[in-house]
C-alpha cells in the first residue's frame, strides 16, 4: 500500500520506524520484489502496511506486515522471507483541510 504524506506521519506518530525515502537507492528493487509500497524500516527489518478493516466502521487502518528482517547485528542488510501480520494496527484519522 502507498501512503500518502498524512498517513505516513499518522504511521510514524503510531510505530517506531523510519519510512524509506522513495528517492532511496533501494526502493526501485524493494518494489520489484514486494510490489508498490511505502516501506519502513524499524529495529527488526523491513516493514509495509496492507489494508484492514475494523468491522462495523468507517475507521481506515492497516496493519503492519513484515517483510524481511535483518540479517547482520550492524543493520545493514536484510533477509526476505513471507509476508508475516505482525498484529499491529494502525489507524488513519481524517485530515481536516
Amino acid at each position: 500500500m502507498k501512503l500518502n504524506s498524512a498517513q505516513v506521519k499518522q504511521t510514524l506518530n503510531q510505530i517506531e520506524a523510519e519510512v524509506l525515502p522513495d528517492e532511496h537507492p533501494a526502493v526501485t528493487q524493494l518494489t520489484d520484489m514486494f510490489g508498490d509500497h511505502t516501506f519502513f524500516l524499524d529495529e527488526s527489518g523491513l516493514k509495509v502496511l496492507e489494508p484492514t478493516e475494523i468491522p462495523e466502521t468507517d475507521v481506515q487502518s492497516s496493519e503492519v506486515v513484515s517483510l524481511a528482517d535483518w540479517s547482520d547485528a550492524s543493520l545493514t542488510s536484510l533477509k526476505p522471507h513471507a509476508p508475516e501480520p505482525t498484529g499491529t494496527v494502525v489507524v488513519f484519522r481524517e485530515v481536516k483541510h
